[in-house]
């Protein structure tokens, strides 16, 4: 077993706090030390109430510090609606982190922008944090439908990046695609992240292929299982890729191309590799 596998496990935790940062858009704070101490910034968790009446449900890691990890989600089903309803002190079960996150070790320098797209927004705060924590400079293009789904983007601005926003309907910021704005920008960056639906990370991809950007996309999908065992949320991914699944083995599969699970090599990819 690997050790980034040990660091996976099911955390029996009470909510510290409970913000409702939009209608429907609520952050829960809850107290987990062990889960704070071991993720990676991009990582996600397969959150669920006590008694696991019902499925879990994937949730993008916001915050991990000290004792205290946080996920903010948007209200569109049952568990999430469930989740809503907890108050401060209620228990809550999550198995995590998991995922392998984005790929950062290897930047220390240069000009990151970060593309977030709804509640892609969960997923981008702590490698923004790691990012400044460094001395890279980072840039945050967050694109929402309106101005009021646009939530924490004062947060990502504290904590020093450099804020562009749009809007669907032209509320605030840039009245279109988040994605068209990055592609207008007039500075170049040296590497982009990007979570969000899949049109948007599409379209992210297409800015960096046509400025020979280093691209990671954090992929959205509803995952079953959360571990990599229902092989239920794949993409193709080109069999050289250092993150392409050994099975099946390339002997019996002659095909360049391989299945990888978003969640277990994933979620992160490297957009050139992606053959979706």
């Amino acid at each position: 077993m690997t050790a980034h596998a040990m660091q996976r496990r099911v955390h029996d935790a009470h909510v510290l706090d409970r913000t409702e940062l939009a209608p429907d858009v609520v952050l829960l704070g809850v107290h987990a030390p062990e889960a704070a101490r071991f993720t990676k910034p991009g990582q996600f968790a397969m959150v669920m109430l006590p008694g696991g009446e019902n499925a879990a449900v994937a949730l993008g890691i916001y915050e991990a510090h000290g004792d205290r990890v946080s996920f903010m989600f948007f209200v569109c089903g049952k568990r999430t609606h469930d989740l809503a309803r907890l108050h401060i002190g209620d228990r809550i079960s999550f198995y995590g982190p998991l995922g392998n996150g984005f790929l950062l070790d290897d930047v220390h320098s240069g000009d990151v922008a970060i593309v977030a797209g709804g509640v892609g927004i969960a997923s981008v705060l702590l490698p923004a944090q790691a990012l400044i924590a460094r001395g890279v400079t980072v840039r945050l293009y967050y694109g929402a439908r309106s101005a009021e789904r646009l939530v924490d983007a004062q947060r990502f601005a504290d904590a020093g990046c450099e804020v562009h926003t749009s809007t669907d309907d032209g509320s605030h910021g840039y009245h279109g695609y988040i994605s068209d704005l990055l592609a207008s920008a007039s500075h170049t960056p040296t590497l982009i992240l990007a979570c969000g639906p899949t049109p948007m990370l599409r379209a992210t991809a297409r800015v960096g292929t046509e400025r020979h950007v280093p691209t990671q996309l954090s992929l959205e999908e509803t995952f079953a299982c959360g571990v990599g065992g229902c092989w239920g949320c794949v993409v193709p991914l080109t069999r050289t890729s250092a993150q392409a699944p050994s099975f099946p083995p390339i002997e019996c599969d002659g095909s360049d191309v391989v299945n990888a699970r978003i969640c277990a090599e994933g979620p992160v990819f490297w957009a050139h590799e992606l053959r979706w």
